[in-house]
């Protein structure tokens, strides 16, 4: 089954709300095994709404419609809809009804406008909203069904689990689940993932998919079958393949966090953390070690050249790589730490460096720290280095 997510509401399109229901939308149905394919907003206008939802029919099984049901002149996904599909409004006696008490239990008093609210497309299916005021809909048609839900995520998540995933369930024969696994990367580039495993990226089931974050790669195995255990059998196919030729950068998977996983494997080998930052941004890099039994220092210093003069080892020109290594090395002697991570910047340049006792890792960039991307680019790829070398440590 294909659908497609309309959200609806000029605010989402001038930016002064974040569109957090199509997330949502599409997570919980590809779990039931539906495909979503496009995502569409669409501002507060009777004919772009239904222009909108008319594409998404001509190509889409089922339309979801999010916003537009409250009782004001700028809620039009009920005209929309209704233009949409060619059906006139109707009113509803036992949906105004469902408003008055819904009023009621809240201790509000209810104005005329609500009235609105209990026109639906005609001959569509109600949908009571238990959470809210504003009733919801399906339009089923000879293209597809149309399912009109609130813009509010409490309602619009509680009717969803409610009444629209059953319903959908129920058209797709009770059958089919798609299941998603994340297999988080450091210390390697999307570009040479995809050298490693673009053979698999070909695959149509399951699929395998690269996304790239600041300073890391996640690779996204989706399977699609008709019960859970053939789900997983398909997911650990090509985990197995992906493991054996990049395992070495794997750090976790689905929602592990980079940071954590190194204090993981600190406290594994029971080994202990030093980190320093020099640069003029907010020390947002020392403060993401939070973990006081494995980390023994936090240096901050917001002036690089003041660095540069205590350590008295570097000369220009710059290179900010081996500022980093020294000041790592520093780290190393005074804290008697097994770990240290060193990120130094300016506006003229980038270096981190991730140092044990008998290896080092050093990157150096010509990028300033100014970019408000680059501070957390650089400071991720310094962990993972870090991760890298607690991995090759003798266990």
């Amino acid at each position: 089954m294909k659908a497609e997510i309309v959200t609806i509401g000029t605010e989402l399109l001038l930016g002064e709300i974040v569109d957090t229901n199509s997330a949502y939308l599409t997570r919980q149905l590809r779990d039931i095994g539906v495909n979503i394919y496009y995502l569409t907003t669409v501002g507060d206008n009777t004919e772009r709404i239904a222009d909108a939802i008319r594409t998404a029919l001509a190509r889409s099984d089922v339309v979801i419609t999010t916003g537009g049901l409250g009782p004001t002149v700028d809620d039009m996904t009920r005209q929309g809809v209704a233009l949409a599909t060619n059906r006139e409004l109707e009113f509803r006696p036992e949906l105004f009804e469902q408003i008055r008490e819904r009023f009621e239990q809240l201790g509000s008093q209810m104005s005329d406008n609500n009235r609105v609210q209990a026109f639906i497309p005609a001959g569509s299916i109600p949908i009571t909203n238990r959470l809210g005021t504003a009733p919801c809909f399906i339009v089923e048609t000879g293209q597809g069904s149309v399912i009109s839900l609130p813009g509010v995520p409490r309602e619009m998540k509680n009717i969803l689990a409610q009444t629209v995933i059953p319903y959908l369930r129920e058209r797709m024969g009770g059958k089919g689940i798609i299941k998603a696994r994340v297999l988080r990367t450091a210390g390697i580039g999307e570009s040479l993932i995809d050298t490693q495993i673009a053979d698999l990226e070909t695959w149509s089931n399951p699929t395998v998919g690269l996304a790239a974050h600041t300073g890391q790669t996640d690779i996204r195995i989706t399977a699609r079958a008709d019960t859970e255990a053939e789900a997983d059998a398909l997911i650990a196919q090509a985990e197995t393949i992906i493991r054996a030729r990049l395992g070495s950068y794997i750090f976790g998977v689905d929602k592990t966090e980079l940071d954590d996983a190194l204090v993981a494997l600190l406290r594994q080998r029971q080994l202990t953390l030093a980190v320093s930052y020099a640069g003029p941004e907010d020390d947002s890099f020392t403060r993401r070690f939070g973990h006081e039994d494995v980390v023994v220092a936090r240096v901050h210093e917001s002036d690089l050249r003041a660095l540069i003069a205590r350590l008295g080892e570097v000369s220009a020109p710059l290179d900010y790589g081996q500022i980093a290594r020294h000041e790592a090395r520093r780290l190393l002697d005074d804290t008697g730490a097994a770990v240290a991570i060193a990120y130094v910047t300016d506006n003229e340049g980038t270096g981190i460096a991730a140092l044990t006792r008998d290896k080092e890792r050093i990157r150096r960039y010509k990028f300033g720290g100014a970019d408000v991307e680059s501070p957390v680019w650089a400071g991720t790829w310094a962990i993972g280095m870090a991760w890298q070398l607690v991995r090759e440590m003798d266990a």
